[in-house]
């Protein structure tokens, strides 16, 4: 009997799978017990979420056919997104809602689905856009995070004193309490570098490309 009538098996959604598992090493491992007095782990895990988890995760669900077609040629929607990803970022690292998260569960777990709910905004958007419009505007929007995460880390890197209460930076992997608060300055400003520069580069190419196809 031939191969008439089987079905093909689809296959495996990895980056999907790799996501969840990232996003369950981020919240389940060791990280978030750390974050409480150690704002080095605190960054590791808030990255960890965004620009490593995110992704992997909005790449998947595009793969299984999660669409964002009402946002993807809206311009104004897509500013949107990338403005609400700021505020969070910011407002997080904010001393008085860092302290919260460190101290209170329920604050905790607010800052973490409002990191990952932005994230998967910031990168579902940047998947789904094909049209030249909605390239130029989520490649724009890439550029802004990159700047405003980068900034964020430059002010942590060159803070003479601690920002964030002492108990809240007690120092994690040999670090000391001042290092501690520097290194995730470090941690953000050369992640976002590599990781939302990179994605606007990367939309950039697709730009150009379309344009060349629309000129064939």
């Amino acid at each position: 009997m031939g191969d008439h009538g089987t079905l093909a098996r689809p296959a495996p959604n990895w980056p999907l799978v790799v996501g969840f598992l990232v996003l369950a090493a981020c919240w389940l491992g060791p990280l978030p017990a750390m974050s409480r007095t150690a704002f080095s782990a605190h960054m590791l895990l808030h990255l960890g979420v965004v620009a490593l988890a995110a992704p992997l995760l909005a790449i998947g669900l595009a793969r299984a056919g999660l669409r964002v077609d009402r946002w993807r040629h809206n311009s104004a929607g897509i500013f949107l997104v990338f403005g609400a990803e700021m505020l969070v970022v910011w407002g997080w690292h904010a001393p008085p809602l860092h302290k919260a998260a460190a101290l209170n569960v329920w604050a905790f777990v607010a800052q973490q689905a409002s990191f990952l709910a932005v994230g998967l905004g910031v990168w579902l958007l940047g998947f789904a856009s094909d049209s030249r419009r909605g390239l130029a505007a989520a490649m724009f929007g890439f550029f802004l995070t990159f700047v405003h995460m980068t900034m964020l880390g430059v002010v942590l890197i060159m803070a003479p004193r601690l920002i964030y209460p002492a108990e809240l930076c007690l120092g994690a992997f040999g670090f000391e309490q001042l290092d501690d608060q520097r290194f995730g300055g470090i941690l953000m400003a050369a992640w976002s570098g590599v990781v939302y520069l990179g994605g606007a580069v990367a939309l950039a190419a697709r730009l150009l490309s379309t344009g060349r196809q629309a000129r064939a």
